[in-house]
């Protein structure tokens, strides 16, 4: 069933309009293998059916994953940061059912609970991005007052194409449960990924 919002079941999400352009540095972690692989079934079933999935992003480097937060560049003081929450890794957290975001792009994803151990390990990234970046080259998306954890499964600049009555019936029910295991970053100007080794 889809939810208004993963947190807030009674009130309607609105994402605000993010207008940061070029390149990005992500902060993101992978999942554990199944998890990896259920998530790749419905980005197919998404697909097969004509909808708007992330299987169609054929790169090598398009993997299931959280987004934690972005920055212009990981700095020596934040990689020397985000090698502290590499070592919190793996985290299993919990999924909270399917979820729909509107603005600046329609989203479908898996919604991740945003218990106390979640809320940390994003609050440790913000922290690291936010101790050696401009605050207005900053995701305002990520800020952990209006970061939604989520597992995206298609994207769209159609609004409301996720609101097609067909998808609740294509969509097989989410995992209770996903660790998540690697932390990587994303250049999103040269499509380069790069594993964040933890400092333990």
């Amino acid at each position: 069933m889809h939810r208004p919002h993963p947190n807030h079941p009674n009130k309607t999400l609105v994402r605000p309009t993010n207008p940061l352009i070029g390149k990005r540095m992500t902060s993101e972690v992978l999942l554990d293998e199944a998890a990896d692989l259920a998530v790749r079934a419905v980005w197919r079933r998404l697909a097969d059916a004509g909808l708007p999935s992330q299987a169609r992003h054929r790169s090598p480097t398009n993997s299931p994953h959280l987004t934690l937060a972005s920055c212009p560049e990981l700095t020596a003081p934040i990689r020397w940061e985000l090698g502290e929450v590499a070592a919190a890794l793996p985290l299993r957290v919990r999924v909270s059912g399917v979820v729909r975001f509107e603005r600046p792009t329609s989203v479908l994803a898996w919604a991740l609970d945003l218990d106390s151990a979640l809320a940390g390990l994003h609050g440790r990234v913000w922290d690291a991005v936010t101790s050696d970046s401009p605050p207005e080259t900053l995701n305002p998306l990520h800020d952990p007052t209006h970061w939604s954890p989520h597992i995206t499964l298609g994207r769209s600049r159609r609004a409301g194409v996720f609101a097609d009555r067909r998808i609740p019936a294509l969509l097989p029910a989410p995992p209770l449960s996903v660790r998540l295991t690697t932390l990587r970053s994303y250049d999103t100007g040269t499509g380069a990924v790069e594993v964040l080794e933890s400092r333990s």
